[in-house]
C-alpha cells in the first residue's frame, strides 16, 4: 500500500532552517503530485506547497514564497520542504500528501494518502 513518511521536524530558532523529507513508497503511477501541509494549534490545515510528478511544476502559499523550497528526488523516491528564515509562525505539524494525477492543487481534500506528520517548532 501507499507509504509516506515524514522526517526532519524539530526545534529551531527563528530565522533558521530545516530540511522536511517525504519518503514516499508502493505508489506506481508515474503521474502523481506530493504536496506539503501544515496545521499549526487551533488551526486549519493549511497547504505549503506541492509539486507535480509530470514536468515538476511547483506551487507556494503566499506564506512561505521566498522562504521554503519544494524539490525532489526522482531515486529515493524522495520529496523535500527546504524551509529557510523561519518565523515563530511557521511552527506547526507539517505532512506530506499525496494525490494521484498530474494536476497540482492545494485543496487538502483531493489527496488520498497522508503521512503522519512531523513537528516543526520555531522558537528562542
Amino acid at each position: 500500500q501507499v507509504q509516506l513518511v515524514e522526517s526532519g521536524g524539530g526545534l529551531v530558532q527563528p530565522g533558521g532552517s530545516l530540511r522536511l523529507s517525504c519518503a514516499a513508497s508502493g505508489f506506481s503511477s508515474d503521474y502523481f503530485v506530493i504536496g506539503w501541509f501544515r496545521q499549526a494549534p487551533g488551526k486549519e490545515r493549511e497547504g505549503v506547497s506541492c509539486i507535480s510528478s509530470s514536468d515538476d511544476s511547483t506551487y507556494y502559499a503566499d506564506s512561505v514564497k521566498g522562504r521554503f523550497t519544494i524539490s525532489r528526488d526522482n531515486a529515493k523516491n524522495t520529496v523535500y520542504l527546504q524551509m529557510n528564515s523561519l518565523k515563530s509562525e511557521d511552527t506547526a505539524v507539517y505532512f506530506c500528501a499525496l494525490r494521484p494525477g498530474p494536476i497540482e492543487t492545494m485543496e487538502a481534500g483531493l489527496y488520498d494518502y497522508w503521512g503522519q506528520g512531523t513537528q516543526v517548532t520555531v522558537s528562542l
